[in-house]
């Protein structure tokens, strides 16, 4: 006769797998992931560019502060057990912010090319090392493929719902903050050398996303790169959707500001992480329910 047994706990596996669900450090890449990294870069475009030309502090003194925001954001979330959205993004929109003036440092300098209202100096210090987009983006690709070569030679993971040690995160952090910044560059070539305007520029960069899309249902390309290649593209998305906000009418801009637009965008972001933290409690909370539920299954004769 068959009869129902009540399992008191759970295999091993399936008690790995949800307390790896429950304790993950950073978040599941889905729409609401990307929507958020495009409105974080696009104001960290736009803040960048507040501190260092409006607020006239320059490209080597926001960079050096922002460079500090950075470090002070990226260990609180080191030393967080747990993902929580508002550690995460806050890291994402810190190098966001850092790399655009870190681009702007390096491939600019105080020329009336990238100058406004006659202005000759920014701030204290280097007024920018004057690269040039080419130099500097060959730069930061070495940099960016060096740190990938010593993620792989580590043996850990590159997905990153799977990243749950220190040292995988510290690779992951500078992935992104030099990612970032070679987006900056290639969103400020795309606007400001290219031809194709902020609009244009914008456009070719969202035509790249959308074919990003079409290959990850192609299985012999690996999504682990697609995601990363969507990371450097949608940060030249936020730099020319920026510049379309802030920069004059007669440049192809809005003209509306970099402070009205970092605060506008600085509220969106907000609420997309106040909404990220109501559905991640709500999974932490399902996940626990879930480990403490008693596990039932029918037992009889073979």
């Amino acid at each position: 006769m068959e009869q129902l047994e009540i399992l008191t706990g759970v295999d091993a596996a399936s008690a790995s797998t949800r307390t790896r669900s429950v304790m993950k450090k950073l978040p599941e890449v889905t729409l609401a992931f990307w929507i958020m990294k495009i409105a974080a870069t696009t104001l960290g475009e736009t803040a960048g560019d507040l501190f260092s030309q409006t607020l006239k502090l320059g490209y080597f003194l926001t960079t050096a502060a922002l460079f500090l925001i950075f470090v002070v954001t990226l260990a609180v979330q080191l030393r967080s057990s747990r993902y929580n959205p508002f550690f995460y993004w806050t890291v994402i929109l810190s190098t966001s912010m850092a790399g655009t003036t870190m681009s702007d440092f390096m491939n600019r300098d105080a020329s009336a090319e990238y100058l406004s209202n006659g202005a000759t100096a920014l701030g204290w210090g280097p007024q920018g090392l004057g690269l040039g987009y080419p130099l500097g983006a060959a730069i930061l690709i070495s940099i960016l493929l060096a740190i990938f070569l010593a993620w792989k030679l580590s043996g850990m993971t590159f997905r990153i719902r799977d990243i749950v040690t220190f040292r995988g995160e510290v690779l992951f952090w500078s992935a992104i903050l030099v990612s970032n910044t070679l987006g900056t560059s290639m969103g400020d070539f795309l606007s400001d050398s290219s031809g194709l305007g902020y609009a244009g520029g914008a456009l070719l960069v969202t035509g790249g996303l959308a074919a990003l899309v079409v290959l990850m249902k192609l299985p012999a390309v690996p999504n682990v790169l697609l995601f990363w290649i969507a990371f450097v593209l949608t940060r030249p998305l936020g730099a020319t959707a920026g510049d379309f906000l802030t920069k004059p009418v007669a440049k192809g801009g809005l003209d509306l500001g970099t402070a009205g637009s970092s605060a506008a965008l600085l509220a969106v972001l907000l609420g997309l992480m106040a909404y990220a933290q109501v559905q991640e409690r709500r999974t932490a909370d399902r996940s626990l329910k879930e480990q403490r539920a008693p596990v039932t299954r029918r037992a009889g004769r073979p």
